[in-house]
């Protein structure tokens, strides 16, 4: 039981320092429209969000969908509370701070919809991921049943089990720009045979973008009798959703995407009837079989980066996952109108609202994608990411709540003279 001075002190950690953001938050929201498509293009409201982050502006990060910068309420939180570990790491950091862990869990799972008792906090998605791929117990000849577009970790990752244990990767492929979402329900229904134990399906393919039907496929697995693990490192805060509209048995995402809390944070959901059977990746005891912290037992790690994703959870919360996603589609929007009647632009991603939201990618045909990339960087000061595959090239564009419009349209007019000039 800690002492009055030891609660004091804890109470210290977590109140000393406030700087204004969250208020300067709460004001614009307290007189924005309502109408989350309205308040998208409210540029006075978003000017408030873009003072929150300590940017610099020199450089333009349209590569969010890699790892988002927090915004500096969530640096502040995890500065301040190194600091505080590191004067006495073995009782400031084990008896003060890693308790408030559960405190997080609370919140992430109240946010994603579920019991506590079913949220995990991870370093990040591929994490997540990994305990569920590698925790459920499968046999020599059981598949695995995924695309040819999901994450090369994750793909690695069934591979490993290949090479190990003798069990199948199935891969099935799909239209890069579906005309309908059953497309992609057709796709994995086609991969079925009787020997698939798993599918794993990202929430969004962080290639394009695209939003996969998520529930349909779980519907489909649950007819089969077959789990499905869900991807979900693109999706979380990037959209609004929760839980109980996906169906799924197992859900990873990383929180240092758009979520914007601390580089290498994470979740696993896993529904509550199926920890016991899934093993960890790191050993736990038998009584710890139907306890979802034994997914958390990675050894000594700091506490101060799951507890500053309680600020990310409150600065996200604030501006609204119904208004964020409608910012996310006016930047798009913005920008896409300028170049899509150019005769060289091709778009690798379904702009309509059902199929994507904040990432999108754009090829100009006739050119290599990386070049584009690096002159981008170099004549602009603009960074995105170059995708490469077998069946689409372009560039992988996101950007965020913090990206001003005066950006925006600095890369509308790159990417036309691009188009009509070339990059010579």
């Amino acid at each position: 039981m800690l002492t009055r001075r030891e609660l004091l002190i804890s109470g210290m950690v977590t109140a000393a320092f406030r700087d204004d953001t969250l208020d300067l938050v709460a004001k614009a929201v307290s007189w924005a429209d309502k109408d989350a498509v309205i308040s998208a293009q409210d540029e006075d409201f978003w000017a408030k969000i873009q003072s929150a982050f300590t940017q610099d502006r020199n450089l333009i990060n349209f590569n969010n969908g890699g790892v988002c910068p927090s915004p500096r309420i969530v640096n502040e939180a995890l500065r301040r509370q190194i600091e505080y570990s590191n004067q006495a790491p073995a009782y400031h950091m084990w008896k003060h701070l890693e308790p408030e862990v559960e405190h997080v869990r609370l919140r992430l799972a109240r946010h994603f919809g579920c019991d506590k008792d079913e949220m995990a906090i991870t370093r990040n998605a591929s994490e997540a991921l990994e305990i569920s791929l590698l925790g459920i117990d499968l046999e020599p000849g059981d598949e695995i049943l995924t695309t040819d577009q999901d994450y090369g970790r994750m793909i690695n990752t069934i591979k490993q089990r290949e090479r190990r244990e003798g069990i199948k990767l199935v891969q099935v492929s799909f239209p890069t720009v579906p005309n309908s979402l059953q497309e992609l329900v057709d796709a994995i229904e086609s991969g079925i045979t009787s020997r698939t134990k798993v599918i794993l399906i990202c929430h969004v393919i962080n290639l394009t973008g695209q939003i996969w039907p998520v529930k349909a496929v779980c519907e489909l697995g649950r007819s089969r009798g077959i789990p499905v693990i869900v991807d979900g490192a693109h999706a979380f805060a990037q959209f609004p959703f929760e839980r109980d509209d996906l169906g799924c048995e197992y859900y990873g995402t990383s929180l240092h995407k758009w979520l914007m809390a601390p580089i290498g944070t994470g979740f696993l959901y896993v529904k509550r009837d199926k920890i016991k059977d899934l093993w960890p990746l790191t050993p736990a005891t038998e009584e710890q079989d139907d306890d979802i912290r034994k997914f958390e037992e990675i050894g000594t790690h700091p506490a101060a980066n799951h507890n500053a994703i309680g600020e990310a959870l409150t600065f996200h919360e604030m501006i609204g996952a119904e208004r964020k996603a409608a910012r996310l589609r006016y930047l798009r929007t913005r920008w896409i109108d300028k170049i899509a009647e150019e005769k060289n632009v091709r778009f690798n991603t379904n702009l309509s609202d059902e199929h994507s939201c904040g990432i999108t990618n754009v090829e100009i045909l006739g050119l290599d994608q990386g070049e584009i990339a690096a002159w981008l960087l170099k004549e602009y000061g603009i960074f995105c990411t170059t995708i490469n595959h077998k069946q689409y090239q372009g560039l992988r564009i996101t950007p965020n709540v913090y990206t001003t419009l005066s950006e925006i349209d600095l890369f509308a007019e790159a990417m036309l003279k691009a188009c009509r000039e070339g990059i010579g």
